[in-house]
């Protein structure tokens, strides 16, 4: 793999660690930033927090198809620079939002653009040998383990010096990673291969139940989603 090939991974994988920095970097800090936007006692506040949680999955489950179809048709690049900078500038919305409401929006719209997964992993197999894919993907997991890691330490510490800082430390780095894709990610799509976009291909639903068809497919998809509820619910 030549330098750039290599610096475009790495831009990848920054986009997705960034991605599971913003699922861990307010988990220290929502339940003040609650209580303190909507004046609630922690006991009363908890409900809230789960909400939080529960509409940033919501919209990803969404989202996530249609980044995909929407790599598939109009090319890898545009669909990934353009979840970076929005989670970038969704950030920015999170630490100014005023009231509990605009800390939902601002949820809402971070899931959708942190749900570009598809699209990155999908760059990742265009511009790499076949042979090279299961440690690609494996990098993938390690990036997200580490993002998980980090985002909780990273919005503990800032939080300790203010509730809404963790969000522009967030905001800071994806801005610099959208600058710097700016000038390393090349598409890696070529126009001959994408597809029409198709509405039923970016139905989580349908894709759910293409999943549930395959017996193989379907014990890996409820044993991967076995795993999210345990994380979730802790």
């Amino acid at each position: 793999m030549t330098s750039r090939p290599r610096a475009t991974v790495a831009f990848v994988l920054l986009t997705l660690g960034l991605d599971a920095l913003g699922v861990g970097i307010i988990a220290p800090i929502v339940p003040g930033l609650v209580q303190e936007l909507a004046h609630l006692p922690p006991e009363r506040a908890a409900p809230w927090i789960g909400a939080l949680i529960a509409a940033y999955a919501g919209v990803q489950f969404f989202a996530a198809p249609l980044l995909g179809a929407l790599s598939d048709r109009f090319g890898r690049r545009p669909v990934i620079l353009g979840s970076v900078f929005g989670l970038g500038c969704d950030y920015i919305l999170l630490a100014l939002a005023p009231s509990l409401g605009w800390l939902f929006v601002g949820r809402l719209v971070a899931g959708a653009t942190s749900a570009n997964v598809a699209a990155a992993t999908a760059y990742i197999a265009d511009i790499s040998p076949r042979d090279k894919l299961p440690r690609l993907y494996g990098l993938i997991g390690a990036t997200f383990g580490a993002g998980f890691v980090v985002g909780p330490a990273l919005g503990g510490a800032l939080g300790a010096y203010g509730l809404r800082l963790p969000f522009y430390a967030a905001a800071g780095l994806a801005l610099a990673n959208f600058c710097f894709g700016i000038f390393i990610l090349p598409e890696s799509l070529a126009a001959k291969d994408r597809r029409k976009l198709s509405w039923s291909r970016a139905n989580p639903f349908r894709l759910l139940a293409g999943i549930a068809h395959d017996r193989a497919l379907g014990r890996l998809a409820l044993a991967w989603s076995c795993s999210w509820v345990g994380l979730g619910a802790i």
